[in-house]
């Protein structure tokens, strides 16, 4: 930046972490005039403890030098972001909360709060790029990559947006954290939903939605074992399920929530694991320009997968449908998927089911023999 021009502010998303306080140090350095912001978006409890984030929030500010602010948006984030999870919960589905408090929590309404404070830019410690024209681009390290949360986020919020770390490895950035002597360096990185925290997800769960023990099937219909309710299981998952006898390890498959039955099969790669293709709904693209389709790119269904080549259609006006070029693996629906063309994210959408698995192919061809 000139010394000659009147500095640019940025407000910082502070979460009491070392991506986003390292953020904060960066445009400092940079000759912004930067402003920390701490979102409280739960209410506290033992094991959600927003006071010792903010504490965290408090003394990065005070070591970089630099003003801090709090802000209270756990009603925003019960309506916006828990209830619509609670929904899909209710229904066994599998939503993702953070594609969610992304949308509806970190670039809108902090984002106005932002422009409240006067601030030109909102910055953020997400691992993703902003290109020349306001394209969504995937982070540099491709272990933290994060523009798959990102994708409802449109070009004209990403111009008001930055992210500072975005080109840099995760190393590099405890690297800076240790070396100026931030009090987060060693700060583990959060992981989970963060409204859970270090809880059992069950036992959390259970007292918003009651849940029905139920069977765990073979796709023959025999019954291996019993599950503790639906909600509680997704698509490939293997830990958790108590199945025990000879063989491979068990893997979810399919549910039927109607039924209140898990369908469970051995081995990693079993045929009811793969699909060629998804329906997708919800679908969103960062630039206002849609792309034509069909459309050739990549896609990727679930966050550090690699993405793979793809072919997108129109199903209908609400719902496309995506072909991949090689079978995926556990395709979840309301998980999404992603698409890209190189570094570039161009949006993404729901799943609402995957296609015919390679089970339901095989059994079709065996029938017709």
């Amino acid at each position: 930046m000139s010394s000659k021009s009147q500095p640019k502010t940025v407000v910082v998303g502070l979460s009491g972490g070392v991506d986003s306080s390292v953020s904060a140090l960066l445009l400092k350095e940079q000759g912004y005039r930067v402003i920390g912001l701490f979102m409280k978006n739960w209410d506290e409890d033992e094991h959600c403890p927003a006071t010792l984030d903010y504490e965290d929030v408090v003394s990065v500010c005070d070591q970089i030098g630099i003003p801090h602010y709090s802000v209270n948006f756990t009603k925003e984030y019960w309506d916006s972001v828990f209830s619509e999870f609670l929904d899909g919960m209710k229904k066994g589905l599998t939503p993702n909360p953070d594609v969610l408090c992304n949308r509806e929590i970190k670039f809108k309404v902090l984002l106005d709060k932002a422009m409240e404070l006067g601030a030109d830019y909102l910055a953020t410690g997400h691992y993703c790029r902003t290109g020349p024209c306001h394209e969504l681009l995937r982070g540099l390290d491709p272990n933290k990559d994060q523009s798959y949360f990102l994708y409802t986020i449109k070009d004209k919020i990403l111009d008001k947006v930055m992210f500072p770390i975005g080109h840099l490895p995760k190393s590099e950035v405890r690297r800076i954290a240790d070396e100026k002597g931030l009090v987060v360096s060693k700060k583990k990185d959060s992981t989970g939903i963060c409204f859970i925290g270090k809880r059992d997800f069950k036992t959390f769960m259970n007292k918003y939605i009651p849940y029905t023990s139920g069977s765990f099937e073979r796709l023959s219909g025999e019954v291996v074992g019993r599950h503790d309710g639906t909600p509680f299981y997704t698509i490939g998952q293997r830990r958790g399920l108590g199945i025990g006898g000879p063989g491979e390890a068990w893997f979810v498959v399919g549910k039927d929530c109607e039924r209140n039955v898990v369908y469970v099969e051995q081995g990693e790669d079993h045929p009811a694991l793969l699909s060629h293709s998804l329906i997708a709904t919800e679908v969103t693209w960062v630039k206002d320009q849609i792309p034509a389709l069909p459309l050739r790119c990549s896609a990727k269904i679930r966050y550090r997968q690699k993405d793979h080549a793809c072919t997108i259609t129109s199903m209908n006006e609400e719902k496309i449908v995506v072909e991949f070029d090689e079978p995926q693996r556990a395709i979840t629906p309301w998980q999404s998927v992603v698409f890209y063309q190189g570094e570039e994210c161009l949006g993404g959408a729901m799943i609402v089911r995957s296609g015919p698995t390679l089970h339901q192919v095989q059994g079709a061809l065996h029938c017709a023999v």
